[in-house]
């Protein structure tokens, strides 16, 4: 099983590419095979119709769809800015389902499962964000876990190791884990 996984945050000390790690470590403890694509690195501009079709699709774009269509699932972990998701990640969206040409093509996101989860140093953990992004990926036709993870007051959450602290936090978060390497498993034997 092949999952590519993002953080919707660019920032280096991200609480959520934390967490990202950590439910990396435990899907490559099952043996998944993981790669972390970077919003940052893929240097998308903000997406513009007009400029789509003068252009075409700039190179991150171009990765990012590439990247997606080789996945079996997709593990997203999204900070909440405002009550809602990130423009980066929305705009890493939108770019995903493009042509390059004008057209719509949801063959990245579609029929993809994926697995949500946020960090927050709030007491909500970033949950009004998926539920905003859960809305987004369903739409589009992605199989959204029905489980997700929120990591409540995430600045106390992680131990020195870059861990979870907690125990309670560890196997909620592999259990979201868990749910989507075997439902993947399934659905491709």
């Amino acid at each position: 099983m092949h999952v590519i996984a993002i953080a919707g945050s660019t920032r280096a000390g991200s609480f959520n590419r934390l967490l990202l790690q950590v439910a990396l470590g435990h899907l490559d403890g099952r043996g998944a095979s993981v790669q972390v694509l970077d919003l940052k690195e893929l240097a998308l501009p903000l997406y513009d119709a007009d400029e789509e079709l003068e252009s075409g699709l700039p190179d991150g774009a171009k990765r990012l769809r590439a990247e997606l269509a080789r996945a079996d699932a997709l593990l997203l972990a999204c900070p909440e800015y405002n009550t809602s998701v990130p423009g980066v990640l929305k705009n890493a969206i939108d770019w995903a389902t493009r042509t390059g040409d004008g057209g719509v093509d949801l063959s990245g996101i579609r029929g993809k499962w994926v697995a949500l989860m946020s960090a927050s140093p709030g007491s909500l953990g970033g949950m009004r964000a998926l539920v905003h992004l859960r809305a987004i990926l369903g739409g589009l036709g992605a199989h959204v876990l029905p489980d997700q993870f929120s990591l409540v007051r995430a600045d106390r959450a992680f131990d020195d190791a870059g861990g979870l602290s907690a125990d309670g936090d560890r196997r909620r978060l592999a259990r979201v884990c868990d749910a989507l390497f075997d439902i993947v498993e399934r659905m491709n034997s």
